[in-house]
Order: C-alpha cells, then sequence, then structure tokens
C-alpha cells in the first residue's frame, strides 16, 4: 500500500493541479476550477508550444513499436532454431539496458557527428529508443517461444502444411498476444523516453524533452495539463492493447 501510494500519489496531484484557474499557479491552494490549461495545449499563448512535440513523440513512438514487434519476433525465431554466437549476442542486447542511457545519447550523438550527419527525432532518437526497447522485446519473445511445444508444429506439418502454413496458421496466432505485449513495451517506452532522447532530438524535440525544456524556463500549470493528457492517452493505449489481448485468447 506505502508502494502504491507513493507510486501513484504524485500523478493524482498534478491531475488535479491541471485543473487551476486561470490565476492558479503551480503548487495548492487551488484558485478555482476550470479547464483553462487544458486549453493552452490546444491555442498556447506563452511559452511552451506542445502540440508538435506531442506528434513527433506519437508517430516515433509507433515506428519504434513496429520495428521493436518485428524484430523480436525474427529474433525470437532465430533463437528458437539457434545460431553461432547466439550466446554474445545475446548479452550484447541485454547489455544496452545496464548502459546509462546519456551515455547511449551522447554516444549516437558523437557517431553521427563524425559521420557529418544531423541527429533528429526520426534518426538518432530511433535508434536511441531502440536501444530501449529491443532488449524488453527479443526478452519477452524468448519467454514465449520457450513455451510453445514444437510437438504443434510437427503435427501440422504432418498433415501437410508448408513450413509457411505452419508459421502463418500455427505459430502467428499462438504467438500473436505474445507480440500485441511486445509493441505495448515498444509503445510506452519510446512515448515517454527523456534521458536517450536528450542530446540527439536536434531542432524538433520530443514531448519529454520539450517539457522538461519548459520546467527549467517558464513551468506553468498548462505542463500539469499536458502530463495529465499525456498520461491519459497513455492509459488508452494500454487498455487497448490488453482488450485485444482478451480477445485474441478467447479467439
Amino acid at each position: 500500500v506505502v508502494f502504491l501510494v507513493f507510486l501513484y500519489l504524485p500523478i493524482l496531484v498534478i491531475g488535479i493541479l491541471s485543473f487551476q484557474g486561470p490565476r492558479g499557479g503551480l503548487t495548492f491552494p487551488m484558485e478555482g476550477w476550470s479547464f483553462h490549461w487544458f486549453g493552452e495545449f490546444f491555442d498556447p499563448t506563452y511559452i511552451g508550444d506542445f502540440r508538435m512535440p506531442w506528434v513527433r513523440s506519437v508517430t516515433l513512438a509507433i515506428v519504434v513499436m513496429v520495428l521493436t514487434t518485428i524484430i523480436s519476433f525474427l529474433a525470437g525465431l532465430a533463437y528458437r532454431r539457434g545460431f553461432r554466437f547466439s550466446g554474445l549476442i545475446f548479452y550484447l542486447i541485454v547489455a544496452s539496458l545496464i548502459a546509462p542511457p546519456f551515455l547511449v545519447s551522447m554516444g549516437i550523438g558523437i557517431g553521427f557527428a563524425k559521420l557529418g550527419l544531423l541527429t533528429s527525432w526520426w534518426s538518432g532518437t530511433l535508434g536511441a529508443h531502440l536501444t530501449w526497447t529491443l532488449p524488453f522485446g527479443v526478452l519477452i519473445m524468448l519467454a514465449i517461444f520457450s513455451r510453445l511445444d514444437r510437438s504443434i508444429e510437427e503435427m501440422a506439418r504432418d498433415q501437410g502444411a508448408t513450413a509457411w502454413q505452419s508459421m502463418r496458421n500455427v505459430v502467428l496466432p499462438i504467438v500473436f498476444p505474445g507480440m500485441i505485449a511486445v509493441a505495448l513495451f515498444g509503445f510506452t517506452l519510446s512515448y515517454d523516453e527523456f534521458p536517450r532522447s536528450s542530446l540527439v532530438t536536434g531542432d524538433g524535440n520530443t514531448l519529454p524533452v520539450e517539457m522538461v525544456a519548459v520546467t527549467g524556463t517558464a513551468a506553468r500549470p498548462s505542463l500539469y495539463a499536458v502530463g495529465t493528457m499525456t498520461t491519459a492517452f497513455s492509459l488508452a493505449v494500454i487498455f487497448a492493447g490488453f482488450g485485444a489481448m482478451y480477445l485474441l485468447s478467447r479467439r
């Protein structure tokens, strides 16, 4: 209970403060109740336009989600068959979880500079986010494939199914709920990632980077309103994913 209070009370406080009146500030007591600061998101009149950073974050999260799901699925198939240096590659994949995220961001930025390229949210940041999402995706797919009984595929082959038919009609439907879980990890981890994005977004900030920048210069209750809306959006994506997994499991 103490842990849950510690985890969710700050989110609840920010949600309440986002409904401050037009004269409200960043702390209690409340100066009335209104949706004024939510309107600032759609029609900003002060420092901090979060609209394009939000579009960039959602677009980037969708791309990361798709790439993480596809690559993790293929990695699961590869590890199921086994290949040379698989153990070394596995530890190299997991090692990116241990590396300090700011160093990952800095290393990617230096690498782009050495190649004479400029980093941006759709190039350097994409690579930085994949170093964070792919290890989780690969670990999940390895766990899923380790529970998949090979005899199910063998029965399909005994009944005349080709390798592709066995993959499409037997393996893929069984592991698809797990792929949705990987997609959820990919989307949510990318959507709110700041440390790995901080040094490689270029001139187009993602939403977390923009929010941190505004926090240090001109924080207003509109920042809380953006946080409340993005939290609600993330929860909607997660519940949609769980709903899809439930429907697939029943099917």
